[in-house]
């Protein structure tokens, strides 16, 4: 599971909801929370934030905060 598909599970979404209402289909859905190797787009983490009633800047922070620059 990506850290996407983490956080959406623990604010309990329906993943079918957020594809309806993003316009994503659910197969994108499906691949952006499972697959590792699935890369989000700014304009998915937006839609999904809008989707889910969220700031994009905490879905943001979950997915890439581990990120860090190299010294």
């Amino acid at each position: 599971m990506t850290k996407l598909g983490e956080y959406l599970d623990k604010k309990s979404v329906n993943k079918a909801e957020i594809a309806r209402r993003t316009g994503l289909n659910k197969t994108r859905i499906t691949e952006l929370t499972t697959l590792e190797r699935a890369k989000l787009r700014a304009d998915e983490l937006y839609l999904i934030a809008l989707a889910i009633d969220v700031n994009p800047c905490d879905i943001l922070n979950e997915v890439c905060g581990h990120l860090k620059l190299k010294q």
